[in-house]
């Protein structure tokens, strides 16, 4: 029994180096890209022929195929190769690196066919993976291919998602907010995330950058801020969206920042973050009763009656004389508080009470047995 495992192990080994082979002296792109495809059926196999073909030298090879090919098809089945190499493996991601993979991407750019593949940027994801180890990693060379699919219409939604990918890894180590960060880079990430395919992993890179002062300053001043983050927390089949967005309006709001929270109540953000409140996850509520009280304590800080004249007390009374008058005034103004308190909880409540009657109405139609219905 032994003896036929040895064998099948010398066959195989055998294959591999014949395609390698093939791969490195072809004598056609279509030969070398017939051998790419079967490169990557191998490395899918099992890690051990993963290691063994990285050892034959394929990778360098590979690389090269990507950037001398004048073949579209051979430079995909390239990198579709080096991506199946390099999934679940530090070294060879090393490696590809090694050879001039990212060095080499402004050759890529006058190229729009390839440069805008989603198989290029599947392979920049997982090489910018390494952004999450000790390795050193250069994103001068990626950065530039990064942000110009980011913001190029003839991108697919497909390559833009790897192309995120790429960037959410990037933007997971601080050594490279200096980099990312720019008025270009928070205006794209913007406008994707208020594109529900492209939404959670915009919002997810722009969750990263929010620590770094200089982001959270560009992300406050930008002018779509906070309407596209109020427009995303009404997603209400978009959970994960809706908790980045309330974490992102939380971050900008906080330290006391009351021209913002300000334009939260002219955005309509209240009543979002009431029905977050009561209907989100864990974590969105937590965060959306967070700005509510914000928005609370800064309501009462303005009206806080303070010794001298008040600009805020003389406009919002006014007309009203005497201490009995400025008292009814507060009592009405009250009562318009509770009375649209009282609309938007409405409005809430109906809401929740659809969605527990389709939930309901879900939990019979796929039932199977008679049992389980509830009379």
């Amino acid at each position: 029994m032994g003896g036929e495992e040895e064998k099948r192990k010398e066959v195989d080994a055998a294959a591999v180096k014949r395609i390698v082979k093939q791969l490195n002296f072809g004598g056609s792109e279509e030969e070398r890209a017939e051998a790419a495809l079967e490169v990557g059926r191998l490395a899918r196999a099992d890690g051990r022929t993963k290691r063994f073909l990285a050892e034959l030298g394929v990778v360098p090879t590979l690389v090269r195929m990507i950037f001398d090919s004048r073949d579209l098809r051979s430079r995909i089945s390239a990198a579709e190769a080096l991506i199946e190499l390099g999934r679940g493996t530090f070294k060879n991601k090393v490696l590809m690196v090694e050879a001039g993979l990212l060095t080499k991407l402004p050759q890529l750019m006058p190229n729009k066919d390839f440069s805008r593949s989603q198989e290029l940027f599947l392979l920049l994801s997982s090489i910018s993976s390494l952004a999450k180890t000790d390795f050193a990693l250069n994103t001068s060379h990626i950065l530039p291919l990064v942000f110009e699919t980011l913001n190029a219409n003839d991108a697919t939604e497909n390559t833009k998602l790897a192309c995120l990918a790429t960037l959410y890894n990037l933007s997971t180590k601080l050594d490279n907010f200096k980099s990312i960060v720019s008025d270009d880079t928070i205006h794209a990430l913007l406008t994707l995330s208020l594109d529900r395919r492209t939404s959670e992993g915009a919002l997810s890179i722009l969750s990263n950058l929010v620590v770094s002062p200089a982001a959270k300053r560009r992300i406050a001043d930008h002018s779509a801020v906070p309407k596209a983050f109020v427009e995303v927390m009404s997603w209400d089949d978009k959970p994960k969206c809706r908790e980045l967005a309330v974490y992102l309006m939380m971050v900008v709001a906080q330290n006391g920042c009351r021209v913002y929270r300000e334009k939260l109540v002219e955005h309509g953000a209240v009543e979002v973050l009431l029905e977050i409140a009561l209907l989100g996850s864990d974590i969105a509520r937590r965060r959306a009763m967070k700005i509510l009280q914000w928005i609370k304590n800064e309501g009462e800080v303005r009206m806080r009656v303070h010794s001298g004249p008040r600009v805020e007390r003389v406009s919002l009374f006014d007309g009203c004389s005497g201490d009995r008058e400025e008292e009814q005034c507060r009592r009405a103004i009250g009562e318009m508080v509770k009375e649209s308190l009282k609309r938007n909880m409405a409005s809430i409540l109906r809401k929740a009470t659809a969605i527990e009657g389709f939930s309901n109405v879900k939990g019979l139609c796929t039932s199977s047995s008679s049992k389980s219905l509830p009379y």
